[in-house]
C-alpha cells in the first residue's frame, strides 16, 4: 500500500527525488529564478515571435482564424464542396467520416533493378569522394594522436557495426584483423563523429539538383518522424518488453526523423517510451542543413502540448489521425458550444482565455527552458503530457495547445492537399524504415551490445550506411535528370522527378569484404546512358 501511494505521488509530482531526472521537482527542470528575472533578454535571445508578442494579441488572432474556419469548413460541407467527407445518418443521429488511405510502398523503384550491383565498401568510398564525410572521423586524442585515420579500416568498422555483423565476424570475413578494427573503432567511431559524418552526407544531399524535386510542396521541407522496434539480445538498462514486437523478449526503439527521404536525425529510446515526448527533441536538435518547416507524425506521436511547443518554435505540426472523426470531438471555440449546434463539425467546449492569460508568464518560462535546453527536452514534455500531474500552468498549456489543434483539425478535414501531403511524408518514413531494417541484416538484426551508448553508436553506423545508399541513388538521379534536361526530354524529366532515392536491391551488404584492395569507382556515365534507355522504354 505504501509503495503504491509513493508511486502515485511521484507520478503526480507531489513527492520529489532531487537526484532523479524523472522525479525531481519540475522547477528544477526550468530556467532558474534568478536567471528568469532577466526574462525579456532571454526571450529576445531565442528570437521567437510567439513568446515576444502579448498573449492577448495572440489570442485575438487565433480566435479570428478558428471562428473563420468553423464557419467556412461547415459551409463547404453543407454545399457539397468537400467531396471526400462521408455523411452518415440523418437528423440528430447524423455523423461523418473521412476515409483513411492505406500506405503505399515507395521503396525500391523498378528503375534501380537496372543498376549494376555495387559493394557497400565501394559505395561508401564513392559517396566520400563526393562529399568528404570521412573527414569527420578525427582521432579521440586529437593532435596528440600517434596514428592517422585509415579510411579503408574505418569503412570496415562502420560496415561491421552498421550491418550488425560485429568486429569479430568482420575480421573473419574480411582482410582486416580484429585488433585493427577494435583500435580504429575505439579511436574514431564516437557519437559526435558519426553524427557529424551523417550531417555531412545530408548537407551534400541538399545540394544535389534532384533534391528540390523531393519537396512534397513547393518551398516547404515536410518531414516526419516515427519509431522502429529492434530486439536486444542483452538486457540493457533501456530495453523493455513489448509482446507485440518482441514476444517474450525485450527491445528498444530507433526514433528517426526523415526529411525529403533523408534520415536527418535519430536516437535510440526505450520501447516503453511515448514517442510524442521526443518529437520536439528530434526536430529541434536536427543539426543538418535540411531544416523542417512542417512535421508529421502518426497518432502515437501526438499529445497535449506538441502543437503549442512546435508552433512556438516556428514548426508547423501536421499529424495524421487514424480516427479524425473521434479527434474532432475535442475541437474547442471561443464561444459556448450552443452557438454551433447546427454545425456538423463543431466544438464541444469553450476556451478558458482568462487561465491562459494569467499563466502566460509561467508558460513563457517553460518554453524558454526548452529553447535553452536546461534539461532533457523529452523529460519536460513528458511531465507536461502526464495526466497525473495537475496544475494551472499545465491546464493553460493544454488549453492553448487545444486551440492550435482545433485549427489544424479543421484544415485537415477541409483540405485534401494537406491530407495527401501528410500521408506522403509519413510514407517516406515507412520506406526509410524498410531500408533501415535491411542494413543491420546480420544476427537477425538484434542488438548484441551491453550499453545504451553502444546501441547509439551501432545505430548511427546503420544510419550512415542508409544515408550513403540514399545519397548514391540521388546522385545518379541528379546526373540522369541533368542529362535529360539538357536533351529537353520533358516527359522523361517528369518521370525521374517522382523516383524515390530509397532503394537497396542493387547494393551488396554482405559476403566477404576486401577493404584494402583498390577498385575502380562506378562509371556514372555508363550508368546514365543505360538508364536513359530504360526510362525511355517506361514511357513507350
Amino acid at each position: 500500500m505504501v509503495y503504491s501511494l509513493l508511486r502515485k505521488y511521484l507520478e503526480a509530482g507531489d513527492v520529489f527525488i532531487d537526484e532523479s531526472i524523472h522525479f525531481r521537482s519540475f522547477e528544477d527542470d526550468l530556467v532558474g529564478e534568478i536567471q528568469w528575472k532577466d526574462k525579456d533578454k532571454l526571450i529576445q535571445d531565442l528570437g521567437l515571435v510567439f513568446l515576444q508578442k502579448p498573449i492577448e494579441e495572440t489570442l485575438v488572432e487565433l480566435k479570428n482564424e478558428l471562428e473563420t474556419l468553423l464557419v467556412a469548413v461547415n459551409k463547404r460541407i453543407k454545399e457539397g464542396k468537400n467531396q471526400d467527407i462521408k455523411i452518415i445518418g440523418t437528423g440528430k443521429n447524423i455523423t461523418w467520416r473521412l476515409p483513411y488511405k492505406k500506405s503505399e510502398d515507395s521503396a525500391n523503384h523498378p528503375l534501380y533493378d537496372h543498376l549494376p550491383q555495387i559493394e557497400i565498401r565501394d559505395l561508401l568510398g564513392f559517396v566520400d569522394s563526393k562529399c568528404g564525410f570521412m573527414n569527420s572521423f578525427t582521432h579521440i586524442l586529437g593532435r596528440y594522436a600517434k596514428t592517422k585515420a585509415d579510411n579503408d579500416t574505418i569503412f570496415g568498422c562502420i560496415v561491421a557495426l552498421g550491418t550488425n555483423k560485429g568486429l569479430a565476424k568482420m575480421a573473419e570475413s574480411s582482410d582486416l584483423s580484429f585488433q585493427v578494427l577494435l583500435s580504429s573503432t575505439n579511436n574514431f567511431l564516437r557519437l559526435e563523429t558519426l553524427k557529424y559524418a551523417n550531417d555531412t552526407i545530408s548537407n551534400s544531399m541538399a545540394q544535389l539538383p534532384i533534391f528540390k524535386y523531393f519537396n512534397i510542396e513547393d518551398g516547404i521541407i515536410h518531414s516526419s518522424s516515427d519509431g522502429q522496434k529492434f530486439e536486444t539480445r542483452i538486457n540493457t538498462i533501456n530495453a523493455r518488453y513489448s509482446p507485440k514486437y518482441f514476444g517474450l523478449k525485450k527491445g528498444v526503439t530507433s526514433y528517426t526523423m526523415v526529411a525529403n527521404h533523408v534520415p536527418v536525425n535519430a536516437k535510440i529510446i526505450g520501447a516503453n517510451e511515448h514517442e510524442s515526448h521526443f518529437v520536439f527533441d528530434i526536430v529541434h536538435n536536427n543539426t543538418s542543413d535540411i531544416q523542417s518547416d512542417r512535421h508529421s507524425v502518426d497518432t502515437h506521436g501526438t499529445n497535449n502540448v506538441n502543437f503549442l511547443i512546435l508552433h512556438a518554435f516556428t514548426y508547423e505540426f501536421a499529424p495524421r489521425y487514424r480516427n479524425i472523426n473521434s479527434k474532432s470531438e475535442t475541437i474547442c471555440a471561443f464561444k459556448s458550444a450552443k452557438h454551433y449546434e447546427d454545425f456538423l463539425v463543431k466544438p464541444s467546449r469553450k476556451i478558458n482565455e482568462r487561465l491562459i492569460v494569467k499563466e502566460w508568464p509561467n508558460i513563457q518560462r517553460i518554453l524558454v527552458s526548452l529553447g535553452f535546453k536546461t534539461t532533457t527536452q523529452s523529460i519536460i514534455i513528458g511531465k507536461l503530457s502526464s495526466h497525473e500531474r495537475k496544475n494551472r500552468t499545465k491546464k493553460a498549456m493544454w488549453a492553448l495547445d487545444n486551440i492550435l489543434r482545433s485549427i489544424y483539425i479543421l484544415k485537415y478535414v477541409d483540405d485534401i492537399l494537406l491530407r495527401q501531403n501528410v500521408h506522403s511524408a509519413l510514407n517516406r518514413g515507412e520506406a526509410y524504415h524498410q531500408l533501415r531494417r535491411a542494413v543491420p541484416h546480420a544476427n537477425l538484426g538484434k542488438f548484441r551490445v551491453k550499453t545504451e551508448h553502444e546501441q547509439q553508436i551501432w545505430s548511427e553506423c546503420s544510419r550512415l550506411i542508409a544515408n550513403s545508399i540514399i545519397f548514391y541513388n540521388a546522385y545518379i538521379l541528379s546526373k540522369l535528370l541533368t542529362h535529360l534536361m539538357e536533351g529537353e526530354q520533358s516527359d522523361l524529366v517528369e518521370l525521374i522527378k517522382k523516383v524515390s532515392p530509397v532503394a537497396w536491391r542493387h547494393v551488396n551488404l554482405g559476403g566477404r569484404f576486401k577493404f584494402n584492395t583498390q577498385r575502380m569507382p562506378p562509371n556514372i556515365d555508363d550508368i546514365i546512358a543505360a538508364l536513359e534507355n530504360v526510362v525511355t522504354n517506361f514511357l513507350n
